[in-house]
């Protein structure tokens, strides 16, 4: 059984030891060094082999055709078709209000600044496959860059033992509006995506999780192309107090233990008498999961449960760990809303389970790991625009301003930009513009 940890004997430090956890793996930095070097000298035949050592499989067309893309969504059930629409619709309807607007600044006479926001051109998207299927990943990533404007979204998941996509990732693809599919993944296909190969277009973005290898893919190609994150191990912090259920606390823990065992699902609890539910709960529901024995691990390696004195200490620690999901299963959760200051996603009250975000609500569930919600977000629409900054002077604008810019430019050593500005006033029959 989960040993219940008192915040009065035992610091945050000796509970939380994410420096531990995120101690690089130097030999499979090297592994995909070496993968990525030979996609891009190779393309399309390392691809291909390495499809077959990592897959099992040979494929000889990595391009997903229209016929197997009718063919898949003409085999998934009618009623799983509707609800991945609806959440599809969800989706949308929240991304929408991320749209940037442009704008201009007019306030000096005879200056105009602005700022413009487009679409970057070519996204790629990878989406987990293999021996599961993550439809949901592929709304989460493709429906934002619609929205962007994106021209061409690629789509990259790894194939079946049979050498095919799952349906439902076809479909999923098909309501998304994904064109351009192929059957290719691990650190061999984020090489594809940023290099570019024969078949697979060079993109401009990589979005989408992926295992240790993509994560580290990823890492490695930026800089040649841009990333959303380097996404770590899935987590879950509960905070809870005595109006909560242990029975609804433990499963929502397991739904994040079940996704891997280096997973970290944490509650930091007011109540000993939950605490002590939710520990019995743990034991009682992890025989009955499909995935126990990943869930078993998890737990044992990585969960918590934290007996601490107050919900304003549960706070301040789950502000230093910054979780990836966050749920506030607290009478009155809106409340506390406002002290939350670090966490890709809050789930606010005892009925908002964070499978909710995962699939349905219509938020992104592509969200910071590590920590790493301290200083970013969840993935939105905004990761698939660029900024332009645009600047106008009338000469008499410039002229009232020359001498200062002129100043700061020979401050910093840098006479040639000054001059650049006083040239412009050295002769008399300068025209306007």
């Amino acid at each position: 059984m989960l040993e219940i940890l008192n915040s009065k004997t035992t610091s945050y430090e000796e509970i939380f030891n994410r420096e531990a956890e995120e101690k690089t793996d130097l030999e499979i930095e090297k592994q995909v060094l070496e993968i990525l070097r030979e996609v891009r000298l190779r393309g399309d035949e390392a691809l291909r082999e390495y499809t077959l050592d990592f897959d099992g499989v040979k494929i000889e067309n990595l391009l997903v055709s229209e016929d197997e893309i009718k063919d898949a969504i003409g085999r998934v059930d009618p009623y799983l078709l509707s609800v991945i629409e609806e959440a599809a619709d969800n989706i949308r309807i929240f991304h929408e209000k991320q749209k940037r607007e442009n704008f201009e600044v007019r306030e000096k006479e005879g200056v105009i600044l602005g700022q413009i926001t487009l679409p970057i051109e070519l996204a790629g998207i990878y989406v987990p496959g293999g021996s599961a299927s993550y439809p949901s990943s592929v709304l989460m990533n493709a429906i934002p860059a619609k929205i962007a404007g994106v021209a061409r979204i690629v789509m990259i998941t790894p194939p079946g033992r049979d050498g095919t996509i799952a349906d439902v990732i076809l479909a999923a693809a098909k309501i998304a509006g994904i064109r351009d599919i192929y059957k290719v993944g691990g650190a061999h296909g984020i090489g594809a995506l940023a290099y570019g190969t024969e078949t697979i277009p060079r993109v401009d973005k990589i979005t989408g999780p992926g295992n240790i290898y993509v994560a580290t893919a990823k890492r490695l190609v930026f800089g040649q192309v841009s990333i959303d994150m380097i996404a770590g191990p899935s987590e879950i912090l509960v905070v809870a107090d005595e109006s909560s259920r242990a029975d609804y606390v433990a499963a929502d823990m397991l739904s994040q233990a079940e996704h891997d065992s280096d997973a970290s699902a944490i509650l930091l609890t007011t109540s000993l008498s939950l605490a002590q539910g939710v520990a019995l709960e743990l034991e009682k529901q992890i025989p009955h999961l499909p995935r126990s024995e990943t869930a078993r691990e998890s737990i044992l390696r990585r969960g918590k449960i934290v007996l601490v004195d107050s919900l304003d200490q549960a706070l301040e620690w789950s502000n230093r760990f910054a979780p990836e999901h966050l749920e506030l299963c607290i009478e009155r959760p809106f409340e506390w809303l406002g002290k939350v200051r670090n966490a890709g996603a809050v789930f606010l009250g005892n009925h908002v389970p964070e499978a909710i975000g995962d699939y349905f609500a219509g938020t992104n569930h592509i969200l910071p790991t590590g920590g790493s919600a301290r200083f970013s977000s969840p993935l939105s629409v905004e990761d698939f625009q660029k900024k332009t900054n645009y600047i106008y002077y009338k000469r008499e604008a410039l002229e009232k301003d020359k001498d200062k810019i002129v100043a700061f430019a020979e401050s910093e050593g840098l006479h040639a930009h000054g001059k650049s500005v006083s040239i412009r006033f050295e002769k008399k029959d300068k025209t306007d513009e």
